[in-house]
């Protein structure tokens, strides 16, 4: 990880030399990730829009040998760490504000000398102009104040005709997904913004609709080339479930192992998929909720996520 000069950023950058990984599939150079194998890298994944956007961003940032892609912010190193297991041959960076969670996604990539974690401002990235050839800018846009001036920051350190991935929650959201605040916002215009009951409103100062989204980003300057709306049926609860129980009870070190290794969103084969592990049969719960759920439903339809593939024009 690297919380020092900007010179030292760049350095890590050109650098960024990829590794095999420990325990990667078998070796892929480019191309479209198969659907089997974006299932079996979210095949622990308790949060079904989280997987409809894995689906997405690989969907439109295909992995490439020598393609240099930035992840801000990183968070945990999710992304890193799926697209460092589909192509080692593609490199990566991670950029994030907060240095405690960057240090969890230096433990969850597996503290790769050739993955640089950079410390910074998604207003001011430490990277020259036209350095990257994609940037994932992931549940990110909905908790800065000036999202327009962060995406002209992705814009200015992309190459000429380089893509941003874009998720945001949607204003739009399904009821069952998180009743509460879809009860709050209907009765008294106030979301919980904060704590185990904020839900799809947590930390956020804003979440989108699709013309918000469209605006948004022309107005930073991409070129829109798709959208997309996502993960409408839901398990009834399931965000306080997954993010105000789940993740805290997962983080406190007090489950036993084998509902860790079932959890565990940054190992792909450590866990046998037995229904008699709870977490297991939660998932698979999840599952069966999200079987209709489509990777781009009809306009009108309430979602959880919306999507925008962006361009750098040239």
């Amino acid at each position: 990880m690297n919380n020092t000069s900007d010179s030292m950023q760049k350095d890590a950058v050109r650098s960024a030399t990829p590794a095999r990984s420990a325990d990667a599939p078998p070796r892929r150079d480019e191309g479209a990730v198969p659907p089997e194998l974006i299932a079996r890298m979210t095949r622990n994944e308790a949060d079904m829009a989280f997987k409809k956007r894995v689906q997405t961003i690989f969907e439109w940032v295909p992995p490439r040998d020598g393609m240099l892609i930035l992840d801000m912010p990183c968070g945990r190193g999710f992304y890193l760490n799926m697209y460092r297991y589909v192509c080692d041959g593609v490199r990566m960076v991670g950029g994030d504000l907060d240095w405690e969670v960057m240090q969890k996604a230096d433990r969850n990539i597996g503290h790769l000398p050739d993955l640089p974690l950079v410390n910074c401002n998604i207003y001011a990235l430490p990277f020259p102009d036209n350095t990257f050839d994609a940037v994932l800018l992931s549940e990110v846009l909905e908790h800065v104040d000036d999202d327009v001036g962060a995406m002209r920051e992705a814009l200015r350190v992309l190459k000429p005709g380089g893509v941003a991935a874009i998720t945001v929650p949607n204003a739009d959201y399904p009821f069952w997904w998180d009743p509460i605040n879809r009860t709050l916002e209907f009765l008294f215009k106030r979301p919980i913004r904060q704590g185990m009951l904020a839900g799809i409103w947590a930390n956020h100062v804003r979440l989108y609709r699709r013309d918000l989204l469209r605006e948004r980003v022309i107005q930073a300057g991409f070129i829109l080339e798709e959208e997309r709306a996502f993960t409408h049926d839901s398990f009834p609860f399931i965000h306080n479930i997954v993010y105000g129980i789940g993740k805290p009870l997962l983080e406190s070190g007090l489950l036993p192992d084998e509902a860790v290794r079932a959890a565990d969103r940054t190992r792909f084969d450590h866990n046998d998929g037995s229904l008699s592990n709870p977490i297991n049969f939660g998932v698979a719960l999840f599952n069966w909720f999200d079987r209709k759920n489509v990777l781009n439903e009809a306009p009108g339809r309430s979602t959880v996520n919306l999507a925008a593939k962006a361009r750098k024009p040239g």
